[in-house]
């Protein structure tokens, strides 16, 4: 058995959880799930979609009600969405140039698909694992045509500006007379940081897009909103970039499923991130960890990073021990970001919302001594 094998089976075999993704189920219980969920969202009577139609059509119709947006267009993909807005923009403001985080998606995750494919050229205004202020939008030394924001910034922990922090940055950028593009694949999460409803958060930016398979837990797919015209183009385009599909009801009405079922859940999970987190400090202080870091201090949303000084391999194997004995997953996989020190990001969802705080603690003092026997084996 593979080491990848060997954690499916262990998460499989658990009867407890901090986070239970929809991807893990089987195909047979994820087309089990959605026959007997969907009809609760859309009329299964209706004829399947064909070329974006009928309950592809219903899912545009409500993100764009949901974001104040006048119109919105399904894409399978977010990149593909993005890459689309982006060069929709560019031609319409006469610069390719897009000002971005070099932690952003684009820049981490698509093997510079924006270059490559859609001739846009990226530029930084900060290297700060935040989100850039308005006097670095406005004081920076190159021009640009569009100004991205991803909303969270995932790769520095799922961080968040505060509401005043982010209408500045847009103001700033409208100064220079550049669009502003909100990347919210986690957008649905946001509300509870920023303080203010999704239509007033989407209201900031010219065009926003938002994913359906992270916070949502749908099959997969995206969705651009912004104005009417802008939308049209990017139909357009869409149909260039393959992304015309013959009929996507599946992934549209796990989406939908999503929006109805987890989307009014979220306040909630992130609340509950909170104590987790500070359950998690507190188990690793009592347990002895020499040092640990749980990022943002008070989460921003319901994910956040924890880091740990051990090698990931060491904390791997007690993860997956303990799943293994104890039927319980407290931690997926930690990934290295450095000589003998590790990462994950956390996820508090549904399933994480049965776990109090003397749980975690629990569960993390149990870890914490499988950490140390695993790193016995590996010394000796």
């Amino acid at each position: 058995m593979s080491e990848l094998e060997r954690r499916r089976a262990a998460r499989r075999g658990a009867t407890r959880a901090l986070w239970e993704p929809m991807f893990d189920l089987t195909l047979g219980e994820r087309l089990a799930h959605l026959t007997a969920e969907a009809p609760a969202v859309y009329d299964l009577d209706q004829v399947t979609d064909i070329y974006g139609n009928g309950v592809v059509e219903e899912l545009e119709r409500r993100v764009a009600n949901l974001l104040g947006k006048e119109a919105a267009a399904f894409f399978p993909t977010g990149t593909m969405a993005q890459q689309v807005a982006l060069r929709c923009w560019a031609g319409r403001t006469g610069d390719s140039t897009v000002a971005l985080h070099p932690l952003a998606h684009p820049e981490q995750h698509e093997r510079g698909a924006f270059g490559a494919v859609s001739g846009l050229r990226t530029v930084h205004p900060t290297r700060e694992p935040r989100l850039p202020t308005a006097d670095e939008i406005r004081d920076f030394d190159e021009p640009f045509g569009t100004l991205m924001l991803e909303l969270p910034l995932r790769e520095a922990g799922f961080v968040l500006p505060t509401w005043q922090e982010l209408t500045e940055v847009v103001e700033a950028a409208r100064e220079r007379d550049a669009v502003v593009h909100f990347d919210g694949a986690r957008l649905w999460e946001c509300v509870t940081h920023l303080g203010r409803p999704l239509d007033e958060i989407a209201a900031l930016a010219d065009s926003v897009y938002v994913s359906f398979y992270k916070s949502l837990q749908g099959l997969g797919g995206a969705v651009l909103a912004g104005p009417e015209t802008l939308v049209e183009e990017a139909r357009a385009w869409r149909h260039r970039y393959g992304g015309q599909v013959f009929q996507q009801f599946p992934t549209a009405l796990s989406a939908l499923l999503g929006l109805e079922r987890e989307l009014p859940r979220l306040p909630e999970y992130v609340a509950h991130a909170r104590v987790v987190a500070e359950a998690l400090r507190e188990g690793f202080a009592a347990a002895g960890v020499p040092w640990v870091r749980v990022h943002p201090e008070v989460p921003h949303t319901h994910e956040f990073q924890v880091w740990l000084p051990y090698p990931p391999e060491t904390l791997n194997e007690a993860a997956v021990t303990q799943a293994e004995e104890t039927k319980t997953v407290l931690f997926r996989y930690w990934d290295a970001v450095g000589p003998g020190l590790s990462r994950i990001e956390l996820t508090v969802g549904g399933a994480g919302l049965e776990w109090t705080a003397e749980d975690v603690r629990g569960a993390v003092a149990d870890f914490v001594q499988r950490v140390d026997s695993a790193a016995m084996g590996a010394d000796g």
